[in-house]
């Protein structure tokens, strides 16, 4: 992998160096690296472009790795990747993509995660998106992630849409069943007339089920966002959404949250707060000698941490 292959790995998960774990690298559409462990297989499909991830049950603080880089204009690639998470695991996993377009064409990455996570698991789940460049091209990022969650199962997804990214449509589905556990938090910033548009929903089939969804979002200059949040309660079970989001400049910020109660004992919440950054919170700091410009990065900084 070259210099600027190997910045987006920083950027997209942490990686300075070759990951402890299995892990499964992606460069130009391309296998750039691949490693497994007694617990834990990566396997090529066969009728797609894609892996399979296999983790045996009882698997226990080990790490799956599965980023991606495109540093070649005009790279158009859809992936499926599935992730078949054995009963009392505790795993992580981190995926992501990093763009870098110096060109005049689109690069476009679409990846399709869809995880069955078996009964009594735990998975933590850490996806992050980055575009640079300074060509004409654009950075085009379009994941689906599509959950199944088992009795007893847990699972954490973090997913951080760091810059860069001109347009952007995040898609996740989940189903839950009896006493699962479903936690989203996202974390979006949007800039020049870039466009991210979040859609999720979970249907909670299983009673004493669980999600909480989260979102909190910066729009700057004359980029937009829009926040979809359906949450369906099918059973007993208790399902909440929140969206938390600055407008900058000439942002726009929709937030669209949708709570469906087809069960009596269904308990549902959704709140939402878009707004500027409030004008005592820039005095406070400019008082203690930042200028303007800095404090607002002080304020969107510790929102977004």
């Amino acid at each position: 992998m070259d210099a600027i292959q190997k910045s987006l790995l920083e950027q997209v998960a942490d990686l300075h160096e070759v990951p402890e774990g299995a892990y499964n690298i992606r460069a130009n559409g391309q296998k750039a690296a691949r490693n497994t462990t007694a617990n834990i297989d990566i396997v090529s499909k066969e009728d797609k472009d894609g892996i399979d991830i296999i983790i045996k049950p009882g698997t226990k603080n080990e790490s799956v790795h599965i980023p991606v880089v495109l540093s070649q204009s005009g790279l158009q690639e859809t992936v499926y990747n599935d992730f078949f998470i054995g009963e009392d695991c505790d795993v992580t996993i981190v995926a992501g993509c990093g763009i870098h377009n110096c060109g005049v064409q689109n690069s476009e990455h679409s990846g399709i995660h869809t995880f069955y996570v078996g009964k009594n698991a735990r998975v933590r789940y850490v996806e992050r998106h980055y575009g640079e460049g300074d060509g004409m091209g654009e950075n085009i990022m379009n994941p689906t992630t599509v959950v199944e969650m088992d009795e007893g199962s847990y699972m954490e997804m973090e997913t951080t849409q760091i810059k860069g990214v001109d347009s952007t449509v995040r898609t996740t589905k989940a189903t839950l069943g009896p006493r699962a556990t479903l936690i989203i938090k996202e974390k979006v910033m949007t800039h020049g007339k870039q466009l991210a548009k979040s859609d999720f929903t979970v249907d909670l089939n299983g009673e004493d089920c669980h999600t909480n969804v989260i979102s909190r979002s910066v729009a700057r200059e004359d980029s937009k966002q829009v926040f979809l949040a359906r949450i369906n309660g099918n059973a007993k079970c208790h399902g909440h959404s929140e969206c938390d989001a600055i407008i900058m400049d000439n942002g726009v910020v929709a937030a669209i949250p949708e709570v469906t109660a087809n069960c009596v004992d269904a308990e549902l919440i959704h709140e939402a707060a878009i707004g500027k950054i409030a004008g005592e919170q820039l005095i406070k700091l400019m008082t203690l000698g930042l200028t303007e410009k800095e404090a607002e990065e002080q304020i969107v900084n510790g929102f977004l941490k």
